[in-house]
């Protein structure tokens, strides 16, 4: 792929307006970033420890899709509540900020959730629904240690 974004725009002859559709792949993207966020957030935590606002410009600079603090830190509440990252306050930086690590449980989780996408991947591609993807990476693999999000073959 080149680089460049093409924008496919709708004109309604009635009002004279012109309107901006949204790129297919930014949707993919978008709607597989809001299905495996919690994903995303495990294994960006598997490679460094990391406050709140350090995991929404990460998901946003990786992604391009912003998640706003009201979606990320509850599901980071929720992921230490299920054992998945502790979080420690550091008092250390110009302001107090918790800090998010993952644990042996996330670990865990994080790899039979890629394990689960990666079946996935394998029973759409033997199924009749294509070829699948034509790369040997799993989805998750993909998607999330490599930050891309548009790994699905035309």
């Amino acid at each position: 792929m080149s680089g460049k974004e093409h924008i496919v725009c709708l004109y309604n002859k009635t009002t004279k307006e012109t309107k901006k559709m949204p790129n297919l792949q930014k949707q993919v993207q978008t709607k597989l970033a809001k299905g495996l966020l919690d994903l995303i957030i495990l294994q960006f935590l598997k490679n460094q420890s990391m406050h709140g606002y350090q995991v929404i410009t990460k998901i946003r600079k990786s992604f391009g899709v912003y998640f706003g603090p009201s979606t990320i830190y509850p599901l980071l509440a929720s992921l230490e509540k299920k054992g998945q990252v502790s979080s420690l306050w550091n008092m250390n930086s110009e302001r107090p900020r918790k800090v998010y690590t993952l644990t042996s449980e996330g670990e865990k989780m994080l790899n039979f959730t890629e394990s689960s996408l990666s079946l996935i991947v394998r029973k759409i591609g033997g199924d009749g629904f294509g070829d699948g993807l034509k790369s040997k990476k799993s989805v998750a693999s993909c998607f999330v240690k490599s930050s891309i999000s548009t790994t699905i073959a035309p």
